[in-house]
């Protein structure tokens, strides 16, 4: 059965970089839009960044000029650079993904388990 799977979580301080990456766990025709959420400690989820197939970038204002959302579709993988991380963007980072899974498939919705990331002051 195929997963979503996100890496590259962690602790890391103030001013800080991490670079989260988002791919299905067995082989896949092709990844389609794909969306990064973040949930805080205590708050609602909430979308960080999203990439469309064509490579249309979307950002919340907070982490806008700090994180860049690239995708490799040759890797099927999609990539969330986060720079100048600052305590408030601590979360478990949720990537959500539309999958085709084999040619002549439609695309389903895929939601990943998370990842933690922490940000110290």
């Amino acid at each position: 059965q195929v997963q979503l799977v996100e890496y590259g979580g962690g602790l890391v301080q103030a001013g800080g970089s991490l670079r989260l990456s988002c791919a299905a766990s067995t082989s896949i025709f092709s990844i389609h839009a794909v969306g990064w959420y973040r949930q805080p400690p205590g708050k609602q989820r909430e979308l960080v960044a999203s990439i469309s197939s064509g490579g249309t970038t979307v950002y919340t204002d907070s982490v806008k000029g700090r994180f860049t959302i690239t995708r490799d579709d040759a890797k099927n993988t999609v990539y969330l650079q986060m720079n100048s991380l600052i305590p408030e963007d601590t979360g478990v980072y949720v990537c959500n993904a539309d999958l085709k899974l084999s040619r002549g498939t439609l695309p389903l919705a895929y939601w990943g388990r998370g990842t933690q990331v922490t940000v110290s002051s």
